[in-house]
């Protein structure tokens, strides 16, 4: 049902059924792009609020099935990605993590651990690079969001605010 999913025609309509019907949670106007892997084993382990956006070709994973899975299992967590929040072409979001309203996760990037409310991630592995003060695409324009952004100069910036 994943693969039907990812690349089934409608980013709003069709692949959100499909996804759903599979147990993955997922709120209103959520556009799901195409070619997004969304955890394969599990589904129903991973939460995504209202107005979020899964770019290209992005993967959300949430469990881990390694070499000791004989011995131990394997080894499931949650994945929350919260309203209002967008993740670039090619992000990985690794398990366990929560993504905070209103956050933007940069192309390319990999989320190892959790991402506070209303900040830009980026990299490997991701570290905040900016503050929001709107969420992207919410009640504001593109041209809004950036405007209001706001650089940070070290990641203890975010646990400050």
């Amino acid at each position: 049902m994943q693969a039907l999913a990812q690349f089934a025609p409608g980013a709003t309509g069709v692949r959100v059924a499909l996804h759903r019907w599979r147990g993955v949670r997922i709120g209103q106007r959520v556009f799901i792009s195409t070619d997004v892997i969304v955890e394969t084993a599990h589904p129903e382990l991973v939460s995504i609020g209202d107005n979020v956006v899964l770019g290209v070709r992005s993967t959300i994973i949430a469990h881990f099935n390694d070499l000791t899975r004989q011995i131990l299992g394997t080894r499931r967590y949650s994945v929350s990605i919260e309203d209002d929040v967008w993740i670039g072409p090619g992000a990985i979001i690794l398990p366990g993590v929560t993504i905070g309203r209103g956050s933007v996760v940069t192309a390319g990037s990999v989320v190892s651990g959790s991402v506070p409310a209303m900040v830009v991630v980026q990299g490997n592995p991701a570290r905040p690079i900016a503050r929001c003060e709107v969420p992207l695409g919410s009640q504001s324009s593109a041209t809004e969001f950036y405007r209001r952004l706001k650089p940070l100069r070290s990641s203890e910036e975010v646990t400050r605010a």
